[in-house]
């Protein structure tokens, strides 16, 4: 991995949508130690895959505290961090909200409903630098947290190391589902646009006789471009793709601008 200059953080605030007692979070706060001199973790209480960048306005939330600088939301991720930022670390400084690790992948047509991401992209409509780190696995009973743990503190210092820091994006990390020592390097990469996903409904009947549902996205990712994140994770590579804010489509802008010319 190319060296860098890098300057110790601070203080970190660490995040996830797979809830506090998830270990992709453990795995996060490890990597946040390697960068930070302080790690801080506001998480949510419960599971909130899936929950993009909701935010609680219409129900109380709860803090619950887990140990020294850690604590649980009864909300979703950018409910987390908005209290992180506002309520726990009011009076401190943040230098980096890290979101993750989460367990699978948050590529291609998944990033908009990402909770791992939405957390991400909710500091940084905060005006802190995020990022947003996702294991990729091919058995959930057998996730290699390690390949996370050995590649993301030094990726993160690269980029932190940069120029561009405190960066005005938002860096999407996706560890590919190899061992270690099978990762062949790392890729800057495009957000996969060829995915398509479409909803599994299942319907069931409670003991009361009433029907509810559960709800399975799948996901056929097609034949995306070598430089796109799904390509880049198959070819055993760490996947980095930098998201912005700004999700306003350039190309058709300037195309339809004149149907409104006048």
């Amino acid at each position: 991995m190319p060296s860098t200059e890098f300057k110790r953080l601070e203080r970190v605030l660490v995040t996830n949508d797979d809830g506090i007692d998830a270990p992709g979070l453990s795995i996060a706060e490890g990597v946040a130690g390697c960068i930070a001199n302080e790690v801080w973790t506001v998480a949510p209480h419960s599971d909130c895959s899936g929950g993009s960048r909701q935010i609680n306005l219409h129900k109380p939330l709860r803090i619950i505290r887990h140990g020294k600088n850690r604590y649980s939301v009864t909300g979703s991720p950018a409910d987390c961090v908005m209290v992180g930022v506002g309520e726990v670390l009011k009076d401190k400084k943040i230098d980096l909200v890290v979101s993750g690790v989460n367990a699978g992948v948050n590529i291609g047509g998944d990033v908009g409903f990402s909770g791992t991401v939405g957390a991400a992209m909710t500091a940084n409509v905060l005006g802190l630098p995020g990022v947003a780190l996702s294991q990729a696995w091919k058995k959930r009973d057998n996730i290699p947290w390690e390949t996370s743990k050995e590649w993301l503190p030094g990726i993160l210092k690269i980029l932190i190391g940069n120029q561009n820091w405190p960066w005005g994006f938002v860096p999407n990390i996706n560890v590919p589902a190899v061992s270690s020592g099978e990762v062949k390097g790392i890729s800057v990469s495009q957000q996969g646009q060829t995915t398509r996903v479409s909803p599994l409904i299942e319907k069931r009947t409670d003991l009361r006789q009433q029907e509810y549902m559960w709800l399975y996205l799948s996901k056929d990712h097609g034949q995306p471009d070598n430089d796109e994140d799904i390509s880049v994770l198959r070819s055993n590579r760490v996947s980095v793709t930098f998201l912005t804010r700004n999700i306003t489509d350039q190309g058709i802008t300037k195309e339809l601008s004149s149907l409104f010319a006048k």
